[in-house]
């Protein structure tokens, strides 16, 4: 795992004091508040409300003429179709529409686009299938505020459209009765921030003529589909949020029980982050291996036995999605480990015609949290189509990268820290190539992956009084993340395997007080550290209930030896990535006889160093980034030690071996004029 910075928030404590004092709120909770940037009185209590007021419908424009030709569209019993899209968020939305116009006594159906067929929005083939069913009247969900083209079409085969969408509007609107979405200019005092689904929501409140009523009826769908979409948790979103949870965890939902049974979480009470963790994942992995028709066949579900039944089909594919997401992240490491010249990328690109396009865009985010580098995956099609999705990291505009190679593209789209993407496969080499030329010039020094953390901690105050002082923060997710704190200068009891060996416990102790933690996704033979070591742990923590009790519950988000130097990391870091790639000649990463010969005595004392390059580097003290960068490259090619991935194996040799005439040496020194 790549070595992440850790920033940590800045807070005006005599404000956070203010706010305690005067909305009498625990000081802790009002000093996250202030660090977050919540801190006028009108903001906290927006914030701290416990019922979010909601605006009214009709302020979004053209709501009155959606409402107005639906209304028509069901009074003639002209037959609807909403159309939405295969993630969490298009779903839902479609969903909650659906069983709102059939309860109206609507002619309605709904359709949903293949991922791997059509693609997202509207498409010729799926206007050409509306019409032949005979529909009428298209009314979009999460989707269809870019479709300028398609809406022509379906204007010229005699249907009518009402959008309502929640994306970033282009130059010119598309040709409907109706376009419904937050952020047209011509709005009234809206909240802009809504998913697919918001948008929905308020369509069905302006048709119902009642929110409170609306909210009842479908607060969990809203919920998870707004979690399911990342947008921001505040506004409106957060009361959606809340009223959804509350829903959901009194046992009030069919589909949401029957998901947290196929999750083995049927006795849990869910929170935001549950619901991500439990409940989304499983909704989008129908449209990401199968088909999202499946989803809606969930949540409109008439009796709770078919609900089990959909949400186990439901499981099954998030399985499937799971083991394919891995199979292109272990061929990545496998690529790496054959070739690590790949590592220099600054951004990493890779195509294959086993990948599949529904699990690109989560395999990007793994490899770019591996690698803290922006990611491209790509699917090659039988067509010989290249398409796919991109990550970044904080500070890399992936989508002003990729509208660089714009001339290579047959289509992109998306914002700064992800992408959608297709190419010819033919461009595939020379996007890699222009991609990584305008990432080298556009940034010399590489953004760097942070860890955001809200303030340092003793370990005294790990109680389960902290975890209560936090609700008062809840919902958390996309704008309001679950607080992370700085732990310094632990010592280690104990690590043991945890989930059959996939995770792993720490027993650590500091002046006397004991801190027990779990680290997700991290093997005993991962982890660089063992009893006796001194570690930073930046943590999360929460309650964990068990027969009847609460107990402290507290997991490793990143785990760093004690006191180790982030500015001069990452300058050394930099001062290497610049060397290697031209831009100086600092003679800081030139590896003497002496530094080689410290590296080497500490690899032949361990035989084997398993823990990747980062905890080399904080093992061996007065060494730089790229001094051991090329001391390690000038070992493998004097046969002294072999890499594969994150494992150094230290090779036998007999006689005696001239290092400072290895190939890379020699080129340093000729290229910094040394003796």
């Amino acid at each position: 795992m790549a070595y992440k910075k850790w920033k940590i928030a800045d807070a005006d404590k005599a404000r956070a004091s203010e706010l305690s004092e005067k909305f009498n709120i625990d000081p802790f909770a009002a000093f996250l508040l202030v660090s977050r940037g919540i801190s006028s009185d009108i903001e906290v209590s927006d914030f701290l409300s416990s019922s979010c007021g909601f605006g009214d419908p009709f302020e979004l424009s053209d709501m009155d003429k959606a409402v107005e030709r639906i209304e028509q569209a069901i009074d003639y019993q002209e037959k609807i179709t909403v159309y939405g899209d295969y993630d969490c968020d298009g779903v839902t939305a479609a969903s909650l529409l659906f069983l709102l116009l059939r309860d109206m006594g609507a002619d309605v159906d709904y359709y949903i686009p293949s991922r791997e067929d059509e693609g997202y929005g509207i498409s010729i083939f799926a206007a050409d299938k509306l019409k032949e069913s005979g529909t009428r009247l298209i009314i979009t969900v999460d989707n269809g505020i870019a479709a300028v083209e398609e809406a022509k079409y379906i204007s010229s085969l005699g249907m009518e459209l009402v959008i309502t969408d929640h994306h970033q509007i282009g130059d010119a609107l598309p040709e409907a009765v109706a376009v419904v979405n937050p952020h047209r200019e011509d709005n009234g005092d809206v909240f802009h921030d809504l998913a697919g689904v918001g948008v929905a929501f308020k369509l069905a409140c302006a048709l119902y003529g009642d929110t409170q009523d609306m909210l009842s009826r479908f607060a969990d769908l809203v919920a998870i589909g707004t979690v399911g979409d990342s947008v921001p948790l505040r506004g409106e979103n957060r009361g959606l949020v809340r009223a959804g949870l509350e829903k959901i965890n009194s046992g009030m939902c069919p589909a949401a029980q029957a998901l947290k049974k196929a999750a083995g979480a049927e006795d849990k009470a869910l929170s935001a982050t549950g619901m991500a963790f439990f409940i989304c994942p499983r909704v989008n992995a129908a449209g990401r291996v199968d088909s999202a028709y499946r989803a809606v066949e969930l949540f409109t579900a008439d009796d709770y036995e078919t609900a089990v039944f959909k949400a186990q089909q439901l499981n099954i594919d998030n399985s499937h999605r799971q083991e394919l997401e891995t199979e292109i992240f272990e061929s990545v490491k496998q690529m790496f480990s054959e070739n690590p010249s790949l590592a220099q990328d600054r951004v990493i690109v890779i195509a294959s015609e086993k990948y599949r396009k529904g699990v690109a865009g989560l395999a990007a985010a793994r490899i770019c949290e591996e690698y803290s580098k922006p990611a491209v995956v790509l699917c090659i099609d039988e067509n010989g189509v290249a398409s796919g999705s991109a990550r970044s990291v904080e500070g890399f505009n992936i989508f002003e990268a990729t509208a660089h190679c714009a001339e290579l593209l047959d289509k992109f789209g998306g914002h700064p820290m992800a992408a959608g993407l297709s190419l010819p496969a033919g461009n595939v080499p020379l996007f890699k190539k222009r991609i990584n030329e305008y990432a080298a010039e556009k940034f010399p020094q590489a953004p760097v992956q942070t860890v955001n953390i809200d303030c340092k901690l003793s370990p005294f105050y790990l109680d389960l009084e902290l975890v209560k002082s936090l609700k008062l923060l809840e919902p958390f997710g996309e704008g309001n993340p679950e607080p992370v704190f700085a732990l310094s200068a632990l010592n280690i009891v104990s690590v043991t395997p945890s989930g059959n060996g996939k995770h792993i416990r720490l027993e650590c102790e500091k002046k006397g007080k004991i801190v027990r933690m779990v680290k997700f996704k991290c093997t005993p033979d991962e982890f660089p550290f063992t009893a006796g070591d001194r570690i930073d742990a930046a943590v999360k923590v929460s309650s964990n209930h068990f027969k009847g009790k609460d107990y402290l519950s507290v997991q490793a988000v990143d785990i760093r030896k004690n006191g180790v130097d982030d500015e001069k990391y990452f300058s050394e870091k930099a001062a290497y990535e610049m060397f290697a790639a031209g831009i100086s000649d600092d003679d800081s990463v030139f590896p003497s006889r002496e530094i080689c010969s410290k590296v080497y005595r500490f690899l032949k004392a361990k035989g084997e160093w398993k823990y990747g390059f980062d905890a080399l580097y904080f093992s061996l003290n007065g060494i730089t980034y790229g001094q051991l960068k090329y001391a390690l490259t000038a070992f493998e090619e004097s046969g002294l030690t072999a890499a594969d991935e994150n494992i150094i194996t230290v090779l036998p040799v007999s006689g005696k071996v001239d290092l400072m005439n290895s190939p890379t040496l020699k080129s340093l020194k000729g290229r910094l004029h040394l003796v």
